[in-house]
């Protein structure tokens, strides 16, 4: 198993690299699957009927559901925890609390040790295009394994120290690769001012 990526050459037309061709790293195949598809493959793996893992995920939605809305960090099993919480602005004074202080409510979700662990041990294929979109090179490479912490904001996790290959090549090296650079797809977060999880 791999995440596929595709690199392709592009104009940068506003920020730092203004006027310039960079190369920009985006998701190759990542697709939607349906609820339909998720549950007759778990009624597959599990040797219930689809019927029976039809009303089980139905009723787990709602579970799920109403214990989040009603403040609770909820288990996702295999998955991790899900909760609400929300962006609102700090004030000075108790006289200035309002519901409008409040920006965005947001779904926080925690992914547990073993899916971060799967996430970081995950290779990554890399499909790099020049800018008439013709391939010019392919890479397999196993980055650091950081993995994003949503509790740390910003912050990440590194689960293990991965090689890296390029153009089919191997390469036995355990220490890990890292190239220079910046992110210039970055990372959208939310609004500016405080945050409240």
């Amino acid at each position: 198993m791999a995440l596929k990526v595709k690199a392709k050459e592009q104009f940068q037309n506003i920020g730092k690299y203004a006027g310039q061709y960079r190369y920009v790293m985006m998701p190759e195949l990542y697709t939607a699957l349906t609820q339909d598809k998720v549950i007759k493959e778990a009624a597959l793996r599990s040797g219930v009927s689809r019927g029976v893992m039809q009303a089980c995920w139905d009723a787990a939605g709602e579970v799920i559901k109403a214990w989040a809305t009603e403040g609770h960090s909820v288990a996702l099993p295999g998955l991790g925890t899900m909760r609400f919480g929300l962006r609102a602005k700090s004030v000075d004074d108790v006289n200035k609390v309002k519901a409008g202080l409040i920006s965005s409510r947001r779904i926080i979700f925690t992914p547990d040790v073993d899916l971060k662990d799967e996430l970081s041990k995950t290779a990554v294929q890399i499909t790099c295009y020049d800018r008439e979109g013709k391939e010019v090179k392919r890479v397999t490479s196993t980055d650091e394994g950081n993995v994003e912490d949503p509790e740390n904001e910003g912050g990440t996790t590194n689960s293990g120290n991965n090689g890296s290959t390029e153009n089919g090549g191997n390469s036995g090296s355990q220490n890990g690769s890292t190239s220079g650079g910046d992110n210039t797809g970055g990372n959208s977060g939310g609004e500016g001012g405080d945050g409240y999880n």
